[in-house]
């Protein structure tokens, strides 16, 4: 009985033992090491959680979307000419005897260019002159009776016939012998001459090619697929690879027929003075056949395709978004969109191909 006492009294101051107050500076190390397992372990899961994020978004670059102006073009190859471009051929056949020009030189319009043998018809008008000074003579002195009241009417009347006769019929010789000169029938430049003298030149053989490079024109054939949508007066632009050279012009001329061979119609357009271009230079058109300035328009490398349509993605909130579009025209890498998208929005340029619809992204580049 009494063991079990000592026993139970032991305890019990035991236990008073374990309840006595810890010292403060004991207890506060004790917190304070507490504190700094804790802080340990959180840095260690927000590193561990902070990866994990990072391993499960893509890293994209993003366009603010903006309203603006989009042109499309159509781009058609063409040649600059002169409006001003002619052959000057002879007239009737004959003996070159003389070439009043050299190449190269300023001629102006009417100008005799060249010279062809019409000895035979300088004859033949010497001869006819002759029969019209004596029938002169003669009306004259018929008229000078006449008027005397000498002589009949009829006599008056044969030689005032005779006399207008002799004088058309040296005036046909005269306008025939013109035939056997080359003459210039506009001003410019001779640009090439294929005659020499003593060469034989008829109708229709080569002869003396005149250019004024003062009015130049740039010319090309449209595809009929174009006819609805190119007019007269539509602006262009206009590039000269070997020149080089850029112009802005307007189309002057667009054909109605469409030519059944080609299936093509012609246009032109008429050039500014331009030292450094000549006639045949290669002309590059870009034709406007669409204008919108006030439209949404997207790089053509973000549009992708499917089976159920076009769409893009847009970055919202950290996520991808996918969005249908309806594209219209494109040209030089930018695509016209007519629906699906707003101002304002993110667009995902570069990293698009890489995502789904809900995937987190990660913005490199600051939207503009």
């Amino acid at each position: 009985m009494k063991a079990r006492i000592l026993l139970i009294s032991s305890v019990i101051l035991l236990a008073a033992c374990n309840n006595k107050p810890k010292d403060p500076k004991t207890e506060l190390a004790d917190l304070k090491k507490q504190q700094a397992d804790i802080a340990t372990k959180i840095k260690t899961l927000e590193t561990k959680v902070g990866s994990q994020d990072s391993a499960k978004s893509t890293d994209v670059n993003v366009l603010t979307l903006k309203k603006g102006s989009y042109t499309n073009y159509v781009q058609i190859q063409g040649k600059v000419d002169a409006q001003d471009n002619v052959i000057a051929y002879p007239q009737a056949q004959g003996a070159i005897t003389a070439l009043y020009v050299a190449i190269g030189q300023h001629v102006s319009k009417g100008q005799v260019l060249a010279q062809l043998d019409n000895s035979v018809l300088k004859q033949n008008i010497a001869q006819a002159q002759t029969q019209a000074d004596l029938a002169n003579v003669v009306y004259q002195r018929q008229k000078n009776l006449w008027d005397q009241k000498i002589g009949t009417e009829v006599q008056f009347l044969q030689a005032q016939a005779q006399m207008q006769s002799t004088q058309k019929q040296v005036a046909s010789l005269r306008q025939q012998a013109d035939m056997y000169r080359i003459v210039s029938p506009i001003s410019g430049t001779v640009d090439q001459m294929d005659l020499k003298i003593g060469q034989s030149a008829a109708p229709g053989m080569a002869g003396l090619r005149i250019v004024n490079a003062e009015n130049l024109k740039v010319k090309a054939d449209v595809p009929e697929s174009y006819g609805s949508q190119i007019n007269t007066g539509d602006v262009l632009k206009i590039l000269v690879p070997d020149a080089p050279d850029s112009l802005n012009a307007k189309l002057s001329f667009v054909a109605k027929v469409i030519d059944p061979t080609s299936r093509s119609f012609a246009v032109e357009a008429k050039l500014p003075q331009r030292k450094n271009i000549r006639p045949n230079m290669t002309a590059i058109l870009y034709i406007v056949n669409y204008q919108n300035k006030n439209a949404i328009t997207v790089p053509v490398k973000s549009v992708q395709k499917s089976e159920q349509g076009d769409y893009v993605f847009v970055a919202e909130n950290g996520v991808a978004k996918r969005k249908n579009i309806k594209a219209g025209k494109t040209y030089g890498g930018i695509t016209e969109i007519l629906s699906g998208l707003s101002e304002g929005d993110q667009l995902i340029t570069d990293g698009a191909s890489d995502i789904e619809d809900g995937d987190k992204v990660k913005v490199l580049q600051p939207a503009n």
